[in-house]
C-alpha cells in the first residue's frame, strides 16, 4: 500500500512542474511585451505624442499585475506540488 500512495505523488508532480513551466513561459512572454510597449511609448512622447503616456501607462501597469498574479499562482502550485511541505 505504501509504493501506491508514493507512486501517485509522482504525477502530481509533473502536473505542477508542467504547469510552472507553462505559466514561466508566459510570464517571460507578457515581460517581453511590456518591455516593448513602454519602449513603444516613451518613444511617442519623446516625439511630442504626449497622449499616449496614460494608456501605455495603464496597460504596462495592467500586464505587471497579471505577471504578479501568475507569479503567486506558480508559488502555489510549487508548494502544492511538493510532499515535503
Amino acid at each position: 500500500m505504501g509504493q501506491y500512495s508514493s507512486s501517485r505523488k509522482i504525477p502530481q508532480q509533473r502536473r505542477g512542474l508542467t504547469a510552472i513551466d507553462a505559466i514561466t513561459a508566459l510570464i517571460v512572454i507578457l515581460l517581453v511585451v511590456q518591455i516593448w510597449l513602454l519602449s513603444a511609448t516613451l518613444d511617442a512622447v519623446l516625439a511630442g505624442h504626449r497622449e499616449t503616456a496614460l494608456p501605455g501607462a495603464i496597460v504596462s501597469g495592467v500586464l505587471c499585475s497579471a505577471c504578479f498574479a501568475m507569479y503567486r499562482f506558480v508559488r502555489r502550485v510549487d508548494r502544492d506540488s511538493r510532499p515535503d511541505r
